[in-house]
């Protein structure tokens, strides 16, 4: 791979992680349509972790807050919500992990999942109500939402922040929400990769490679991050679902 395709590879996976356009189905169809070969293991991990710095940066004041004040009622409150919310992604990856690993080799399920993902963004569109507070109930629904991302074409981001919306949540606190959640997602995943660099190697990328990698993923992370904040205290968040809609009936004349 050379530092130009790491910085292609590290901007795609800086967008399309945050917008609601989901980030797996687009590394599908990228490589379908550029015939560009899978990066390697190591490079996956490095460019996660420049996704996960990224909402470090943005939500430094909140994620501070937190961990300042684990003892008090209002954090401990949300720890349990994000453990609770991490849960069936947790489940679901462990439970169906080859199915899913097949799904990335389906070109037509991608397809289909951009335009389930573009129906539900637009039908945030028709949410008014949003003065309902997270509880344990509504983190377990948006966890399971966070679930059914996993496939992909499935917006992580997209799903939990409309969910919350569904469930009366205003768009700042399901945003909120929907990326703190990401957090042990992202680390999991990490993990996970790690696990597999170690146990069965990777491409031999240089430290040029992973560097520009993760260098484009944490700089377009928090842009495409703060951009979709922006977009959501306008009350235009559906319009990634217009996206979706094309993105999904283009893909599927590939």
């Amino acid at each position: 791979m050379t530092p130009v395709e790491a910085a292609i590879l590290g901007i795609l996976q800086g967008v399309t992680e945050f917008l609601p356009i989901s980030s797996s189905g687009h590394l599908v169809v990228a490589e379908e349509l550029m015939r560009v070969q899978s990066p390697g293991i190591l490079f996956e991990v490095v460019v996660h972790l420049g996704t996960l710095i990224s909402i470090l940066i943005v939500f430094k004041e909140e994620i501070g807050k937190l961990l300042r004040n684990w003892s008090t009622g209002e954090s401990k409150a949300m720890f349990g919500y994000l453990i609770i919310g991490t849960i069936p992604v947790v489940i679901s990856g462990s439970i169906f992990k080859s199915q899913l690993e097949s799904a990335f080799e389906d070109l037509r399920l991608v397809s289909f999942a951009f335009l389930l993902t573009g129906f539900v963004l637009i039908l945030t569109a028709f949410v008014s109500s949003r003065t309902a507070q997270l509880d344990k109930g509504k983190s377990t629904v948006i966890g399971l939402s966070q679930a059914f991302a996993l496939i992909p074409g499935i917006s992580r981001s997209g799903m939990t922040i409309s969910t919350g919306l569904f469930l009366g949540i205003n768009p700042e606190e399901s945003a909120r929400f929907s990326f703190l959640l990401a957090v042990p997602s992202l680390f999991g995943s990490g993990v996970i990769m790690t696990r597999d660099f170690l146990t069965f190697g990777a491409g031999k990328e240089s430290p040029l490679v992973l560097a520009v990698g993760f260098v484009t993923s944490v700089l377009i992370g928090v842009v495409a991050l703060r951009f979709l904040l922006h977009i959501l205290v306008r009350g235009r968040f559906h319009w990634f679902g217009i996206y979706c809609l094309i993105a999904g009936i283009s893909s599927m004349w590939i």
